[in-house]
């Protein structure tokens, strides 16, 4: 009986999802994103101009039929190199999140479960990282190391983990008193078995729904380091990168700028869109 209440209610969240506008206009554009990604050597119409040489006979050309978003400063077609810097942005997103989650996730559980002075170091710990704003505290540690992808991804990793572990450790909180928890207590079970066996598959939806509202935020923190020359460097096709590659040639090369900053623009409206749709379903709130 409980079994089938649980699956009316699914199927009406499900329905209700699909009636979103607003989060199928999301999924859209996340599905888009990702097939230009992992398509963007075919889609691409000038693939070899990623990071190609100099062409000086189409230096600066205004969109056109030949090249539909321009060409920037040493002729290399900006469709193409948006459509390849789709793979960036999702690679450091997921990949940041990646890294969030695992070094916050188990935090968050062994501080909620277990207590006492281990939760005190814990959550003093990460207080500590969310007092400095993920901005600034990505863009000192990039400082520090040599500028590229990978090490922008660390940078940024740095100011996400405690979001997850403060989420986390919330709800681990909630569910300990649970009669299931007890239960497995009074079995016998050990710490660690009731922790990621038992609590952490409840946590789930949670991390999901707050993975799907971050990662458009992570590209967006990814692209200001890259902007800022932190990030990937040129000739790497990345959206940051490109945008302040353009930024010297306003206003009359426009097109340099505007056309990745459209498409990081986009993007991240997408996942936030798809994150909102997300946190309806699963009916929880995450700060």
């Amino acid at each position: 009986m409980a079994e089938t209440l649980f699956k009316k209610n699914m199927s009406k969240k499900t329905r209700k999802l699909l009636k979103n506008k607003l989060t199928i206009l999301g999924l859209f554009i996340v599905i888009l994103v990702v097939f230009c990604a992992i398509f963007a050597n075919i889609i691409a119409p000038y693939p070899n101009d990623v990071t190609g040489t100099v062409n000086f006979s189409s230096m600066n050309l205004a969109p056109g039929k030949e090249n539909i978003f321009g060409t920037d400063e040493i002729g290399r077609d900006i469709f193409s190199r948006v459509l390849f810097g789709a793979r960036y942005s999702l690679v450091m997103g997921v990949m940041v999140l990646i890294i969030a989650i695992a070094i916050g996730v188990p935090l968050g559980l062994i501080a909620g479960y277990w207590g006492g002075k281990i939760n005190g170091i814990i959550m003093r710990l990460t207080d500590i990282f969310l007092a400095i704003p993920s901005i600034i505290l990505a863009m000192a540690v990039a400082a520090i190391m040599e500028p590229s992808l990978r090490n922008s991804m660390i940078a940024i990793s740095f100011g996400w983990w405690p979001w997850f572990t403060r989420l986390v450790q919330a709800e681990t909180l909630k569910l300990k008193n649970e009669q299931f928890i007890l239960a497995s207590q009074g079995i016998g079970a050990s710490k660690w078995r009731i922790a990621f066996i038992e609590i952490l598959p409840n946590c789930l939806s949670t991390i999901i729904v707050k993975a799907s509202t971050d990662i458009g935020f992570v590209i967006l923190t990814g692209a200001s380091l890259g902007f800022l020359g932190l990030g990937a460097q040129p000739p790497a096709p990345e959206w940051g990168t490109m945008v302040a590659e353009g930024r010297v040639y306003l206003p009359m090369m426009w097109w340099q700028t505007t056309f990745p900053g459209l498409a990081i623009l986009v993007t991240v409206l997408g996942f936030n869109l798809l994150g909102d749709g997300l946190r309806d379903y699963f009916d929880v709130r995450v700060d």
